[in-house]
């Protein structure tokens, strides 16, 4: 006689190690799964729902939720997430190491598995100022926490590539206490192999079939990423067959607070999945067994004897919505109402963050040219990859762009176009500028430009839009420029109002601000813009805004 603590009854369990449904009671104790159980304090008579083991997001930023993982949670929970491999880069950027403890602190005691990966590329390239530097021997300390399983996404591949020492010892690092993540947009060939032979194991970066099955052909871990900005799950879907399956996880990279709690987080991938033909249990092993396998999580992952109850229970297999969520045994979430998280974080050294040179004007913002022709950025909907076009300052739809150091008052200012915003009269800036979160801002006047990136100055970091010389809507994000400090619910109404504000200038994006985040990132193809100037990526070097009458 095996006394429990809890007993999950008449349910129908999937079985992630099968790829099979079983009908069988499930056995709580201490938090851990129990078979044999025979009598318990509480039996929970689950009525025939089907009974999956929690979802993990194998790889994401907290940061780019605008919320610190105690926030975070709050959203997740109730979609079923109970693990997620953090990459607080975003963080780690602006405060290094101390921002990366502070995220790791936050997670600290809350009912949910975070685990982190060591961020392998502060900064991200060269061709920015991010406001911090991290080298290997910055890195090392973090493996001493037991949560620190990986070296995180290895994005200057030209370094491992052309055999850089520092990257490579990073990567040895990683190698010696786990695995090392990948990221390697449009990467083939020899130059991929040779990415994949320095020991770099995953990769979420694909948009093509073709592409993504070359690197899982060649061994790699293909991450299917369906985020708030990049949507990849339709292009790669083809890829996945019953055999392969093992080498695929879901992620979502980058996710906001208004999808997390609207749409949902993993299960929302789970359920366009499913509807684009996926068989629903293989959906799940993937949101699942396939990530705690190739971490070697050997606690979680699947609903087996001896592994940490890690639980999600829905009705409809070909739509799964979590009706309860259930972490190391407790109820965590029930009908969408998550149990009371309190964060008792301390973020007095991550406010503050955010420093405009004095001596911006609004004669900052000007661009001279003489050619007829520039480079414009051209936003492609959906993706992160953007293109080098070529058009005349006065065609339609060619929008300023600034870039601004925020961390160390160098007064470095990039300039530049970019094409897809759509929208006239006034300009929009935000602190999320990915990886570096400089102060991106666009717009189509020198005035508006100016007040927007002094308005978000003074509010410590943050979103907003402007038009007119008012600003128009403000989301502040006072935790390093990056994350927000009041409850998520207030977090997704600011959020809205400065989506309303731009949808009345004209933009005609659902979100601008997430293709906005990541034209300053310079390790993703092609043409992006930092505070260093305009940066053609697949050269991997600075290139003039004027385009020569030869090219």
């Amino acid at each position: 006689m095996t006394i429990v603590d809890t007993i999950l009854r008449g349910g129908k369990v999937i079985n992630v190690q099968t790829r099979s449904i079983e009908y069988i009671d499930v056995g709580i104790k201490d938090g851990i799964i129990v078979f044999d159980a025979t009598e318990a304090q509480e039996i929970i008579d689950v009525n025939g729902a089907y009974i999956a083991p929690g979802f993990i997001d194998a790889h994401m930023h907290v940061e780019s939720t605008m919320l610190p993982p105690t926030s975070f949670v709050q959203l997740t929970l109730p979609h079923g997430t109970t693990t997620a491999i953090f990459d607080p880069h975003e963080i780690a950027n602006v405060l290094g190491i101390a921002g990366i403890k502070l995220i790791m602190d936050d997670a600290k005691g809350i009912p949910f598995d975070a685990y982190f990966a060591a961020s392998s590329c502060v900064p991200a390239s060269p061709l920015e100022t991010s406001g911090a530097v991290l080298l290997s021997d910055d890195l090392e300390p973090l493996f001493e926490d037991e949560r620190v399983i990986a070296l995180a996404e290895m994005m200057n591949f030209p370094g491992v590539i052309h055999d850089d020492e520092e990257v490579h010892k990073k990567i040895k690092m990683g190698l010696r206490h786990g695995k090392v993540d990948g990221h390697c947009p449009g990467l083939r060939g020899k130059e991929l192999l040779k990415y994949i032979a320095a020991g770099i194991s995953s990769d979420h970066e694909s948009i093509t079939e073709k592409e993504a099955q070359e690197k899982l052909d060649a061994g790699m871990q293909i991450y299917i990423r369906e985020g708030s900005a990049a949507k990849n799950l339709e292009a790669l879907l083809p890829i996945i067959t019953p055999e392969n399956a093992h080498k695929i996880c879901f992620c979502t990279d980058d996710r906001h607070p208004a999808d997390l709690r609207d749409e949902g987080h993993i299960d929302h991938i789970i359920r366009k999945a499913i509807s684009l033909g996926l068989d629903p249990i293989l959906a799940i092993c993937i949101a699942t067994k396939h990530v705690s396998d190739h971490y070697e999580l050997n606690d979680i992952g699947s609903i087996e004897e001896g592994k940490f109850a890690n639980l999600v229970i829905f009705d409809d297999l070909q739509s799964p919505n979590p009706k309860q969520t259930w972490h190391h045994g407790k109820l965590v979430a029930d009908n969408g109402n998550v149990i009371e998280i309190e964060c008792t974080t301390d973020w007095t050294i991550a406010k503050d963050s955010v420093h405009l040179p004095s001596s911006i004007t609004q004669e900052s913002f000007a661009i001279h040219v003489q050619s007829e022709l520039v480079r414009v950025i051209g936003l492609i909907q959906g993706q992160l990859f953007t293109e080098e076009l070529h058009l005349k300052t006065t065609d339609e739809d060619v929008l300023k762009m600034a870039v601004i150091e925020r961390h160390h008052n160098t007064g470095n200012i990039g300039l530049g176009f970019v094409h897809g915003f759509a929208f006239t009269g006034g300009a929009i800036a935000s602190t999320v500028g990915h990886d570096s979160h400089n102060i991106a801002v666009v717009g189509d006047n020198d005035e508006d430009m100016c007040i927007a990136a002094t308005a978000i100055a003074d509010s410590g970091g943050g979103q907003c839009v402007v038009s007119g010389g008012k600003v128009l809507a403000m989301l502040p994000l006072p935790i390093a420029g990056l994350m927000s400090d009041s409850p998520p619910d207030v977090v997704i109404e600011q959020q809205h109002a400065v989506l309303k504000a731009i949808a009345s200038l004209g933009c005609p994006l659902d979100d601008p601000f997430m293709p906005l985040s990541f034209l300053p990132l310079s390790v993703i193809p092609k043409l992006k813009l930092s505070d260093l100037g305009l940066v053609d990526v697949d050269q991997f070097t600075i290139v003039p805004i004027e385009v020569c009458p030869t090219e």
